[in-house]
């Protein structure tokens, strides 16, 4: 069943006006200090409250993450409505933004950070996640909507170190530092780093990663401030897409099976990351904010994965690639926020703009193997293709060597260089200018209206090397963006938004315009929300949201070559978020989102599980004692679009914590995963590439400072 925001709206408007009548005679509460961000200019860009700003939202703290023993962006998306993750293939985060898969997506202070990675958490003030698409704000992308981390930043006036030191029970550790040194009256330095070794419940895997980022604030006067930042960072994995499935799900007796190689299922990721940010008073009506950001990345991702499986032979087919992408992107960008009136009518107006030029280059290279089962290839002569394997654990292939079905050894290698192993070679030259206004308008103590635009010019171009062309496509497009926010009381605000995004067809990682894709104009994505935002108590918060997020594409007529037709998918849904202290002691954060999503024939998308919720619960028993409990559920999804997909079984995954503090500045803390130690699968690259989740694990910390 569909939710259209016709259906439940009334309703939605409605109950808060009940709340209103009945609360009366209740003090009215004045919502301070709430704002999105540490730094107001970042995500929203301005000093807007949560409880005024139109839009669905999450914020997790540092202090959250710290307590809740969270190490990926993945554990942040488990207990976080309207949003799930997808497999990524191993090397990188990807999250499906209400029925939307990304994997550029992702912001660092409001910066563009879209090359494919895991992001470390170790220099995290919060992670913001805004649902919906918002072109205005953010540009190209987000298209679901973004997740975006807000750094640590060094803080004059202050001296500390803290620390924070942890090991697990498959036998990972990790090291963090986090120190800041006042070094004058108006400036200070702040240096995160940390080490984390890798090491999880499946065959082979390793890694380690390494982070330093060194921060410095200069106050210059009392009306400009100027932070500098610098991160390098250095990834080491191993690539494990995970298992086949037959009879529609996931073969739970291939659990402890890697279908891959030591030696070739890796990525590795270097990369240098300068931000600078000077933030200006013009006067008590008029702020600047002035950024910029450049990054070099350098990454190789190789793997071998389970193309196909026959279970009745009990025959795995592999096949693999090896990628390598060198980016860098440059981003300057800058924002006016100014405050005034017309007559009794309040104004706060952001007026920005931004440039960017991005050059990425990217090769792919595919395996040869020197012996080949199957029809097409009955000599096994030397070729470009895929090789089938008996499974078997240990697997019989190691060192891209072994016994396959045949009972034929086999080898194989990536002859980089070489022309019949080349898939693709592309380099990309991309330049985007933009500027965006908005005006948060104050018609009365009871409505604000907020109307705002972006205009993006997206400029690239792209030399194909194995096929020796060269082709550019421009697309200039403008994003609105309206919001009416309704206050029946200064706790309660009721809203009802509509936003646009667009996605050129180049794509999130803009590879290549290939085929028709340099005629085509681009994806556009449509959101209409309506929500209710209740501060019903200091220290607790209920919000909902319905909405409708719609995807058009161009696509060629199949009756006429030189004609277009249109191509829809849509998602619609509601969520509900419970967040904040029910005592001075107890504290809980409690979701839940239903998403009904399908494309234009009428299948349901793949990841997109209809009922998702979450609780995560914490009790101080004392001063020195608290524990934790929390549980996540995600109802049942498919794996790929078709109508014939297999899909990911439902599961619900509990999860523990408890602390004891040793002193005033030490504290030991137990996280537990999977308390229950169940078998589940939470997400999927393809058909045969289906995650194992992680059995029951602690992680032991001591996290301290001196």
């Amino acid at each position: 069943m569909k939710f259209k925001l016709t259906s439940i709206a009334t309703a939605i408007m409605l109950s808060p006006a009940v709340f209103a009548a009945d609360m009366e005679d209740i003090e009215r509460l004045t919502v301070e200090g709430k704002y999105l961000s540490v730094n107001q200019s970042n995500s929203i860009k301005s000093p807007t409250p949560i409880i005024d700003v139109p839009q669905s939202l999450s914020i997790i703290t540092a202090e959250e993450i710290t307590a809740r023993g969270i190490t990926s962006v993945g554990q942040i998306i488990d207990y976080t409505p309207g949003v799930n993750t997808s497999q990524g293939e191993g090397h990188r985060d990807s999250v499906v933004f209400r029925g939307v898969r990304s994997t550029a997506d992702f912001y660092i202070d409001g910066n563009r950070d879209d090359v494919q990675y895991y992001r470390a958490l170790y220099n995290v003030e919060q992670v913001e996640i805004l649902r919906g698409p918002n072109a205005l704000l953010f540009g190209r992308g987000g298209t679901g909507g973004i997740l975006n981390r807000v750094s640590k930043k060094a803080k004059t006036g202050d001296k500390f170190v803290n620390y924070n030191v942890s090991a697990n029970t498959f036998g990972a550790y990790n090291l963090q530092l986090d120190t800041n040194v006042d070094t004058g009256d108006k400036s200070a330095l702040r240096i995160n780093a940390m080490y984390e070794s890798l090491d999880n419940h499946r065959d082979f895997y390793y890694g380690d990663r390494y982070g330093f980022n060194p921060t410095a604030r200069f106050e210059l006067s009392d009306d400009t401030i100027v932070d500098v930042s610098y991160e390098y960072i250095d990834h080491e994995r191993f690539i494990d897409r995970g298992v086949p499935t037959a009879n529609g799900e996931p073969v739970e007796a291939f659990e402890e099976i890697v279908f891959g190689d030591p030696d070739n299922n890796y990525q590795t990721l270097g990369a240098d990351v300068f931000r600078a940010n000077v933030e200006h008073t013009f006067s008590d009506n008029l702020k600047g904010n002035f950024n910029a950001f450049y990054g070099d990345y350098d990454k190789v991702y190789s793997n071998f994965y389970a193309a196909a499986y026959d279970a009745d032979t009990e025959v795995v087919t592999l096949d693999g690639y090896v990628d390598t992408t060198q980016r860098e992107n440059l981003i300057l960008s800058s924002n006016l926020v100014g405050e005034f009136a017309t007559g009794s009518i309040e104004h706060t107006v952001i007026f920005g703009g931004e440039v960017i030029n991005t050059k990425s280059n990217q090769d792919r290279y595919n395996p040869e193997f020197d012996s080949r089962v199957g029809a097409n290839d009955p000599e096994g002569t030397l070729r470009n293709d895929q090789e089938m394997f008996n499974v078997s654990r240990p697997l019989n292939f190691r060192g891209l060597s072994g016994v396959n079905s045949a009972g034929n050894a086999v080898t194989a290698t990536f002859y980089n260089g070489v022309d019949n192993t080349l898939n693709d070679d592309t380099h990309v030259d991309l330049d985007v200018y933009s500027f965006y206004v908005q005006d948060e308008i104050a018609l009365s103590e009871n409505f604000d209206l907020v109307l705002g635009a972006r205009f993006d010019s997206f400029d690239i171009e792209v030399f194909n090397v194995k096929a020796a062309e060269t082709r550019s496509r421009k697309d200039e497009e403008v994003s609105p963006r309206a919001g009416l926010v309704y206050k029946p009381q200064e706790n309660i605000s009721i809203y009802a938004s509509y936003s646009e995004s667009f996605l050129p067809r180049s794509g999130e990682q803009y590879a290549n315009i290939n085929g028709d894709a340099d005629a085509l104009d681009p994806d556009t994505f449509t959101n209409q929300e309506i929500g209710i935002k209740w501060d019903f108590s200091d220290s607790m918060s209920f919000t909902a949201a319905i909405f409708e997020n719609e995807q058009t594409s161009l696509d060629n007529d199949p009756n006429d070559a030189e004609s277009f037709v249109e191509v829809d998918s849509d998602v619609s849904g509601f969520e509900l978020q419970l967040q904040g202290y029910i005592t001075d002691k107890w504290y809980v954060t409690a979701n839940y989102s239903n998403l009904d999503g399908e494309n234009a024939s009428g299948v349901e998308l793949r990841e997109l599980p209809e009922n998702t919720m979450s609780v995560w619960t914490t009790y101080e028993v004392n001063e020195v004692f608290g524990f934790g409990i929390g549980a996540t559920y995600q109802d049942e999804s498919k794996v790929s679009t078709s109508a014939t997909s297999p899909v990911l079984p439902s599961y619900t995954r509990v999860d523990a914590s408890a602390y004891y503090t040793l002193s005033d500045k030490t504290r030991l803390q137990l996280n537990v995963e999977n308390l229950t130690d169940t078998l589940y699968f939470p997400n999927a690259h393809s058909t045969h590439q289906v995650t194992v989740g992680a059995p029951i694990n602690a992680r032991l910390s001591l996290i301290g400072s001196f």
